[in-house]
């Protein structure tokens, strides 16, 4: 199943959705660039220095040095911008742009970007807990987004997804509750993730746990802001201050 476009319009241009878009595009065409001027070591040595390695953080945390330290917490935000080929640059902001601008009219452009940096970061420790001596780059906007799709899930459960649904060697349009859409989602990243347990992180490829704990972190964000929004209706998260659609 693959989301196309949701019918939840927005009242304020989604500014920094378009923002976060625009900064991957550049940051994958500065890839692009690298690799073509220095061929694929020199794109493994951009990997190295801005992608964020688990056992690298790990080390510095270990070795007590703020510097160090402070320089692999960096990458944790830098490696939320560098994307590992168009297919996987493409779907990102596919997801990004089809549920990032409901997220941000109804949070707030400034709460929006803090908040899609905090899913962020607690997704790229999430892989880290879970394999700290993984020397794999761990690269892309995934758990961000992820964070964002647990939100949307909490705040327009019932939004009308068109998705792309394949049946065998056939396919459909349908309109399909966020509920589905989404609920579907995590549930296969978790079991993946689960199987994934005790597998080298090459294995697949995918930081499944970065997607996990990026989506829950998203849903107690939502769960909290519709509850702000309950008790006051015209406060943060309210749905009179945004359009919900």
């Amino acid at each position: 199943m693959i989301p196309l476009r949701d019918a939840n319009p927005v009242r304020r241009f989604p500014i920094v959705t378009i923002g976060l878009i625009g900064a991957c595009v550049v940051a994958f065409a500065y890839e692009l660039g690298t690799q073509s001027t220095g061929g694929d070591a020199a794109l493994e040595r951009l990997f190295r220095q801005y992608a964020l390695i688990p056992a690298d953080l790990t080390a510095a945390y270990g070795s007590g040095s703020a510097d160090r330290t402070s320089g692999q917490v960096l990458t944790i935000v830098t490696s939320m911008f560098l994307h590992g080929g168009w297919l996987h640059l493409i779907g990102n902001m596919l997801y990004l742009w089809i549920f990032g601008n409901n997220v941000e009219d109804r949070f707030g452009r400034i709460r929006f970007l803090l908040f899609y940096l905090l899913g962020g970061t607690v997704a790229a420790l999430s892989q880290v807990l879970v394999s700290p001596g993984s020397d794999v780059p761990v690269i892309g906007a995934s758990g961000a987004i992820a964070a964002v799709l647990g939100a949307y899930l909490v705040l327009y459960p019932g939004a009308r997804i068109l998705s792309l649904v394949f049946l065998g060697f056939f396919y459909q349009l349908l309109q399909v509750p966020a509920i589905i859409v989404l609920g579907l989602w995590f549930l296969l990243q978790l079991i993946d993730g689960i199987a994934s347990l005790g597998v080298e992180s090459s294995a697949s490829g995918v930081a499944l746990f970065e997607h996990i704990g990026g989506f829950l972190t998203g849903v107690a964000i939502g769960l909290v802001v519709r509850s702000l929004a309950r008790r006051r209706p015209r406060g943060f998260g309210s749905p009179d201050g945004v359009g919900v659609g």
